[in-house]
Formats: structure tokens, C-alpha cells, sequence
């Protein structure tokens, strides 16, 4: 399909800047394809009643990294600026980053990144050098040690259209990070995950309503834009995820039972439909997905979704009119803009029904 399809305009003044306080206070568009007014308006602290007795809620306990990591490299007395963000971990000591700018950079030369002057420092080599301005750095540190100095020096990684209109300060350590955060390797949140709390998540399960994780390592290709003009000549980065037995073990039996699959958030999606089988049964298991979600793609796995509102021409755009239809989505997306809505990662959200 063309690219261009999955356009429309947004007023710049409908990008959130701060999410809602509290966090279950953010507006909800729901959204059933196939009736005569699909669209519905609500709230996030209404969910438990939108839900039913016997449904799994799927929610994604990646932690987010400060990934966006600052440093210089060093030729004799020259110096040079380097800008990177980290966007996936390879093994203990490597990550994949995109870096500003690349052109700098030569195979084996090291690079030191710090907060600020005086502050701790971490030293990279360069190890591999890819199109697009993708590094593959090799850092002196691994493991728990090397998550420990990227905290001390990284810089929390806001998404693009918020980092535009106002630095990162103290409190995005807190806002970009869901309650579920547990697994550290994101170096963005999975943000439909942003609006819940402990008293909504209370009041779910006292409405019947189960809930499981799964993990996704959402990357910083979410972000990149599609510079194609069709979606058959994307390439996505890969993301690393995980499904436990437990978790598969409650998927199946939700299904069996009559219940609905909810997945909060693209990213835990996306995991989904990457770890159902054939047979119709969730597998546990772990590894990269790179799976590319346009319309026509047939849903196995999830029959609600919980998410934010996305970029134009952007894949979580396709992903969204590929699960409840192109028009639908557009339509929706007009009345959400029209109507006040907050848009992007802390924004409002919209719950989503399949399109049959």
C-alpha cells in the first residue's frame, strides 16, 4: 500500500506534552467497526466497565533505559560531539545505537560518554558501522555493571516530538516509566502502559478482568521514520521479547474459556500475533520480532487493543488500520483532533476493536 494513505494532519498544539494527572484521567476513544456510530467517548478509570468478567489484559514490563547517551571522540586535538541512542542490546557488552553524526565515526575508534564534565564517564569502541547512522558499539563494561554506568550517564530517551518542545527533566524519569516497569533493555515506553495505577488495576481485577506480561524491548526504530513510498519497501528494526509458560498457559486458557486477548499497547501486540501458532495456541518463548503490521494482515492472537494515538505515515498508524480498519482509523483519528484529544506518548488512548 501506499504510504501516503496513512496520512492526515494533526495541529502541533495536540501533542501532549505532560501526561494526565492522575494517570487513569486521560480521555478514551472507543472505536467498534462494523456498527453505525463506532465511535464512543469515555475515560481510562471507565475500563473495568468496557471489559469483561474472564478477559486477559496483556500488558508489556519492559523497564525503560536512559538510552540517549552523549560523548566525544578524540583524534590527536581534535574533538568531535557525538550524540547516541542506544535502541538494542546485542549480548553483555554490545548495543546497536543511532548516532549524530555517523560520518564521524571510524571502525575502532573509542568514545567517551558522559552526563556532564566532572561526572562518571563510559568508554565504547566502535565495532561495526551500518547505513542509516546505525552504530554497533562495544562497551568496556557488561552486564548489571554496564546497565548501572548507562543510568549514571544516560539521559532519559523522550521520543522526538516532545524532546522538540521542551528538554527531559526529573520528572520523565517517573513519566516515561509504567507501573509494570521490570525488565530493563527499552529505550521507549510502551506507552498505552502509561495510564494504569495501582487502584485501576485493582478495580480491574475486581471486575473479573485477568492480567498477565509479557516483555518487549521496545526500540528507537518505533520512532524512525517510514521513508519509502510503499509499505512493501519498510524494513523494521528488530525488538527482542519473551513469553513465559505462565503467561501462555493463562492466553490459552482465556481462549478456551471464552474470554478476549486485550494487549495493551502495540508492543505487546505485536508480541502476541508473533508467538501464536498455527494450531491457533500461545508458545512461550523468547528472540527478535521484526513482524510488520499493515491492512490485510489477518490477527490471530488479539481481539482488543489499548492504545495511544500515533504519528501520521507512521507504522503504529498502519498497525492500528490494519486491526480496525484504514477508514475507521481515519475517521476516528479526525473526531479524536476535532474533539480535544491529547495525541503521542503522553497523550490519550483509544480502545480498539477488531474489525471482523
Amino acid at each position: 500500500m501506499r504510504v501516503d494513505a496513512f496520512d492526515f494532519v494533526l495541529p502541533p498544539e495536540r501533542i501532549a506534552l505532560r501526561p494526565a494527572e492522575p494517570r487513569e484521567s486521560a480521555r478514551l476513544l472507543i472505536v467498534k467497526p462494523g456498527q453505525i456510530d463506532p465511535l464512543s467517548d469515555s475515560r481510562i478509570d471507565a475500563l473495568q466497565s468496557l471489559l469483561r468478567v474472564g478477559d486477559c489484559l496483556i500488558v508489556n514490563d519492559t523497564k525503560v533505559l536512559p538510552a540517549r547517551l552523549i560523548g566525544t571522540r578524540r583524534r590527536g586535538e581534535a574533538v568531535a560531539g557525538i550524540e547516541a541512542t542506544l535502541h538494542k542490546r546485542e549480548d553483555i557488552n554490545r548495543w546497536r545505537a543511532f548516532v549524530r553524526p555517523a560520518k564521524k565515526l571510524q571502525l575502532g575508534e573509542e568514545v567517551r560518554f558522559q552526563r556532564d564534565k566532572e561526572g562518571y564517564s563510559l568508554l565504547a569502541i566502535v565495532e561495526e558501522k551500518t547505513e542509516g547512522g546505525e552504530v554497533l558499539f562495544s562497551f568496556k563494561l557488561h552486564g548489571e555493571a554496564l546497565d548501572a554506568a548507562i543510568s549514571q550517564v544516560g539521559i532519559m530517551p523522550l521520543p522526538p516530538y516532545i524532546a522538540a518542545k521542551r528538554a527531559e527533566d526529573k520528572r520523565d524519569e517517573q513519566d516515561y516509566q509504567t507501573m509494570f516497569a521490570d525488565r530493563t533493555g527499552a529505550v521507549a515506553a510502551p506507552t498505552a502502559g502509561l495510564h494504569f495505577t495501582p487502584n485501576l488495576l485493582s478495580g480491574l481485577k475486581t471486575a473479573g478482568v485477568l492480567t498477565a506480561r509479557v516483555t518487549l524491548h521496545v526500540g528507537a526504530g518505533t520512532f524512525l521514520p517510514v521513508k519509502v513510498d510503499d509499505t512493501a519497501d519498510h524494513r523494521m528494526h528488530a525488538e527482542w521479547g519473551e513469553i513465559t509458560e505462565s503467561t501462555a498457559e493463562m492466553l490459552n486458557a482465556t481462549r478456551a474459556g471464552g474470554g478476549r486477548i486485550v494487549a495493551v499497547g502495540t508492543t505487546s501486540l505485536r508480541l502476541l500475533e508473533s508467538a501464536i501458532g498455527d494450531d491457533g495456541l500461545f508458545h512461550a518463548g523468547s528472540g527478535d520480532t521484526s513482524i510488520f503490521i499493515t491492512p490485510g494482515y489477518r490477527f490471530k492472537a488479539v481481539d482488543v487493543l489499548l492504545t495511544n494515538f500515533h504519528l501520521p505515515r507512521s507504522t503504529l498508524f498502519m498497525l492500528v488500520s490494519a486491526f480496525s480498519g484504514l477508514d475507521t482509523m481515519q475517521k476516528a483519528y479526525k473526531h479524536a483532533i476535532d474533539n480535544g484529544y491529547r495525541f503521542y506518548s503522553y497523550g490519550d488512548a483509544c480502545l480498539l476493536h477488531r474489525a471482523v
